[in-house]
């Protein structure tokens, strides 16, 4: 099997290969000097989940490495599916290198779909580091499962799933369980994946995903308990571009071998086509952190070098595994690929998907 690039050290889903050969930004600029400042990193979903427990990860350490060691200070401001955040960030941020702004899929999507509560420009802004990352799906042992080898016993089941909204990273499940033929009915309107987790944890829904660093971080537990059936990982692309099982979770299917079991052939066609797409949009560029628009590119190269020094700090490399998973963090002309990558989407895709929301989940985009 060809090595998975998607989410590995090595490099990062296969894209432009002459990335690598414009090199990481050079150092920052002498003058950059944030002492006795405070950062705030905006984090726009609940605390809990995996952009939460990514940057409060990150934090200490991006403290480290930027001049004058700051304080970086995780800031979470939940709400419409990470919209809520993520305009108040775009409005109030100044060029100065003291708000940053983390960003998932969950932001991505709205943005991609063109839901009318988007209030921000992705173009406007300045990258500092991309990371990329996996999710798994995980559901109830009260259902009769005992592993990912009966996955075929969901198909008769009524399935209930906590959702930020369709038009959150929330999307690939609702496409992939679509895809399968699953019947569930998704709750909108949670504030972000860790309060999902904790809704399964109540007994309120008894199907459930978690982006790699919460699942290992909460949800490995409840599986070590006995209190939770992992499914399946969506999976990485390899060089061909194709799904491969994600190199953090080795034993568990990827979707697309969850798939086949389910229903006993490979997907294709037009509905696989539109999961693929916000699957690529949302995974291989699933986090990244900006800054806003007018910062200076010698504070950019500060943070792009600070990001780059931490990956080689000692304990960054002794626990980015275990928390974060086997994904790479990436800056520079890596970073900026994936972000163009991860914020683009083709106009038939967008309206096929927006057509199917609408149809069949009374989401309405372009409406106030």
């Amino acid at each position: 099997m060809t090595e998975p690039v998607g989410f590995t050290r090595r490099a990062t889903f296969g894209l432009v290969a002459g990335a690598f050969a414009l090199g990481l930004a050079g150092p920052a600029a002498a003058e950059v000097d944030f002492a006795g400042k405070t950062i705030e990193w905006i984090i726009p979903f609940s605390a809990g989940g995996g952009s939460d427990t990514w940057a409060r990860f990150n934090a200490p350490l991006l403290s480290k490495y930027l001049p004058g060691n700051p304080v970086v200070v995780v800031v979470n401001e939940p709400g419409g599916g990470s919209t809520k955040g993520t305009n108040l960030f775009a409005a109030r941020a100044e060029p100065d290198g003291l708000m940053i702004l983390g960003t998932s899929g969950s932001t991505q999507f709205p943005y991609l779909l063109g839901d009318p509560r988007v209030r921000y420009e992705y173009k406007d802004w300045k990258i500092a580091m991309a990371g990329p990352t996996g999710g798994v799906v995980y559901t109830t042992p009260s259902l009769g499962l005992k592993g990912p080898e009966d996955i075929g016993k969901l198909k008769d089941k009524d399935l209930v799933y906590a959702s930020q909204g369709a038009t959150s990273l929330d999307l690939v499940p609702l496409l992939g369980f679509r895809l399968m033929g699953m019947k569930v009915q998704h709750v909108f309107g949670f504030k972000g994946r860790g309060d999902g987790r904790l809704a399964f944890e109540r007994g309120e829904v008894n199907i459930d995903y978690q982006t790699s660093s919460a699942y290992l971080k909460n949800v490995q537990p409840l599986v070590d308990a006995g209190q939770a059936v992992p499914l399946f990982s969506w999976g990485v692309l390899n060089e061909a571009g194709e799904v491969v099982r994600d190199p953090t979770f080795p034993d568990l299917p990827s979707f697309v071998e969850a798939y086949e079991t389910m229903t006993g052939a490979a997907p294709s066609g037009p509905d696989y086509d539109a999961y693929f797409a916000f699957f690529t949009a949302g995974f291989p560029a699933q986090k990244m952190v900006f800054l806003p628009k007018g910062t200076p590119d010698d504070i950019v190269e500060a943070y792009q070098k600070a990001f780059e020094d931490m990956k080689a700090d000692p304990d960054y490399q002794a626990n980015a595994e275990a928390v974060l998973g086997s994904y790479g963090q990436v800056t520079g002309a890596l970073a900026q690929a994936l972000f163009e990558k991860g914020t683009t989407i083709t106009p038939e895709l967008r309206s096929s998907v927006a057509t199917m929301l609408g149809a069949e989940y009374g989401v309405k985009l372009g409406e106030e």
